[in-house]
């Protein structure tokens, strides 16, 4: 089948006139809320509840309920709410409600699909599950096939065709396949290739009359890019993964919302509730777009709070105030834990971390720690550092892991960390007891020169004590070769609680970097 999309002669959309039998869809869509109930700061992590009243904070659930209300209120009558997956893990909500809360407000906003994330695996098929037996609206994803699992057959479909106004509207999901790697999906949930999965899914949509599909996906950018260029049939792809703002106003946007490839819109709206997509699509009697504009709505103090959620996640979080408010350090300038950093470069959270880490274990012989940059997933203001503040960056309640590699083995997982720097990959190595040089400017493989060790060369024969989170140890963002290290220990402390402790006994701790990594 064609694409179908008509190329406009205005950025965003046709000047014509519109014909009697177009019809009008306004599509509300969020992706990677990330448990970010709260609101936030402008480094997406927590935000005081002085620097609330004061205006300085975004998001949080009760600006998303209120937006969410007004953009309902300006739209017509056709509408639909979609998310692109991974409300799941970021905040001390998610490690005291599970999915339960994330449910508890999904069905509230009365969302009308969603793409299951990779976070959504998090605490295993067990947590999906369970998820998924408490809400009603379709929970999406065309390349994974969960049947061999007793407790998700059946509860995830392919695609789901709604009716709007009379007209139906099909909704196609992907998920991206390195969830085995990101997340703990278990041997029992298989994977297939994202252009198959959908491609067949959108034709079976087709053979049964829909011709106004939109991809739901949780596969990042540069991926959806890819599928708008190898699939046919997609009249927009809506994506999460990537926490990419697309915008026609915003600064520091990564490219115009829709951004387009191959004549098919893509659009996404950042993360962490701090904004929400709007989007006005027109289509006409054939399922052809032919107007499609829109901007992501920036949830700032301008949006006022919904009163009644302000109070139900006042109630929900009495059981994580003890905890969260436990002052560790004071610190005079940011940590930073910048999600575009920290998995590109040294960052401060990283060279904090591994620090940390190092610290713990160093009288066991180990020389050198690995923290995946992925798994930082906050900054931190300056001033006094809660307990809380550190859980938010650090939420995964990963345990410290040692084991023992060969010089060559480092090397090879330095390669794989440095493997996906365009994509902004979580795997990108943060360290601490080692240096190494990178050159992006080489092909994947061979971007990593001048490994030291405690100040001397590498030696790829000799035989290291390596310290890392049991996430990494066990062969997550692509780090296999660790599985079967020697002398193997996953099961340490809490690498939240390593962390806070050590920054505890540096107080008041120095924010730094020291050129550990260096870049060609």
């Amino acid at each position: 089948m064609m694409t179908r999309f008509l190329t406009s002669v205005a950025a965003l959309g046709l000047t014509a006139g519109v014909a009697a039998a177009d019809y009008k869809l306004t599509i509300l869509h969020t992706n990677d809320f990330h448990d970010r109930f709260d609101p936030i700061s402008k480094y997406d992590g927590p935000c005081s509840a002085e620097d609330n009243t004061e205006g300085k904070c975004f998001g949080g659930i009760a600006r998303m309920i209120t937006a969410i209300d007004a953009a309902r209120a300006r739209a017509g009558d056709n509408q639909l709410l979609l998310d692109a997956g991974d409300w799941f893990q970021g905040s001390l909500y998610y490690t005291q409600y599970g999915g339960a809360m994330v449910a508890e407000f999904m069905t509230q906003l009365e969302y009308d699909a969603m793409a299951v994330g990779n976070h959504e695996f998090d605490d295993g098929p067990e947590g999906l599950a369970e998820f998924l037996d408490n809400v009603s609206f379709p929970v999406l994803s065309a390349n994974i096939d969960v049947s061999g699992n007793n407790l998700l057959a059946g509860k995830v479909s392919k695609s789901v065709t709604l009716d709007v106004g009379g007209e139906q509207v099909g909704i196609v999901s992907v998920l991206a396949v390195d969830t085995s790697e990101t997340s703990s999906p278990g041997p029992s949930v298989i994977f297939s290739p994202t252009v198959d999965a959908a491609q067949a899914e959108i034709d079976a949509l087709e053979a049964d009359g829909v011709n106004k599909i939109i991809l739901l996906t949780h596969v990042g950018l540069s991926e959806d890019m890819r599928l708008a260029e190898a699939l046919s049939g997609v009249d927009l792809i809506i994506g999460g993964h990537s926490h990419t703002l697309l915008s026609n106003t915003a600064e520091r946007a990564a490219g115009p919302y829709p951004t387009m490839v191959n004549s098919v819109p893509i659009v996404q709206a950042y993360a962490y509730s701090k904004y929400l997509g709007e989007l006005n699509v027109t289509f006409d009697d054939a399922g052809v777009v032919t107007e499609i504009v829109g901007e992501p709505i920036l949830l700032d103090a301008s949006v006022t709070e919904d009163a009644t959620a302000v109070a139900r996640v006042a109630e929900l979080a009495k059981p994580l105030e003890e905890l969260r408010n436990k002052v560790v350090t004071t610190i005079n300038e940011p940590l930073g834990g910048d999600r575009a950093v920290c998995r590109a470069q040294e960052c401060s959270m990283g060279t904090l971390i591994t620090d940390a880490m190092l610290a713990r274990v160093a009288d066991q012989g180990i020389q050198v720690a690995i923290q995946n940059g992925g798994g930082i997933r906050a900054s931190i203001d300056a001033g006094e550092v809660t307990m809380g503040e550190v859980l938010t960056v650090l939420p995964f309640q990963n345990t410290l892991s040692t084991f023992e590699v060969s010089g060559a083995t480092l090397v090879a997982a330095l390669e794989n960390g440095v493997s996906k720097l365009e994509e902004g990959a979580g795997r990108f190595p943060q360290v601490a007891g080692m240096t190494y040089t990178l050159d992006a400017s080489q092909p994947a493989g061979s971007r990593i020169s001048d490994v030291m060790v405690a100040g001397a060369p590498i030696e790829m024969d000799t035989v290291y004590g390596v310290v890392s989170n049991n996430y990494v140890r066990n062969g997550g963002d692509g780090y296999k070769m660790f599985r079967d290290a020697a002398n193997a220990y996953d099961f340490g402390p809490d690498l939240a609680d390593v962390t806070a402790e050590y920054l505890a006994e540096n107080a008041p701790y120095k924010p730094y970097t020291d050129g550990r990594i260096s870049q060609k």
